[in-house]
């Protein structure tokens, strides 16, 4: 499930750099994640980048679009063609293995 930004934001803008993927950016009155490019921070750190850094905690998962850890794995990859990444193991920073 993709993250996405709810209602509570504030716009501050803290979410946005912390994204691996660029999939956050400002929206017209909040900022917004493009599901299309959040994996869910898998491949990169065992949490929500953006939701470790969010002072409102407006970043959350997104129910609406559930994925498993294969295919947010998979779209961490396919984003980043210039990094080698090993393959999904139990070795693999997800939020899946907290």
């Amino acid at each position: 499930m993709a993250a996405h930004i709810a209602e509570d934001c504030i716009n501050c803008g803290a979410c946005e750099p912390e994204c691996p993927n660029e999939a956050i950016a400002e929206g017209d009155e909040v900022y917004v994640i493009n599901p299309a490019q959040c994996s869910e921070c898998v491949g990169f750190y065992d949490h929500f980048a953006c939701q470790a850094v969010c002072p409102v905690e407006a970043c959350l998962p997104d129910p609406a679009q559930r994925e498993s850890e294969q295919t947010l794995y998979d779209r961490t990859v396919e984003l980043h063609p210039d990094t080698t990444f090993p393959p999904l193991s139990n070795s693999t920073p997800s939020h899946f293995r907290k």
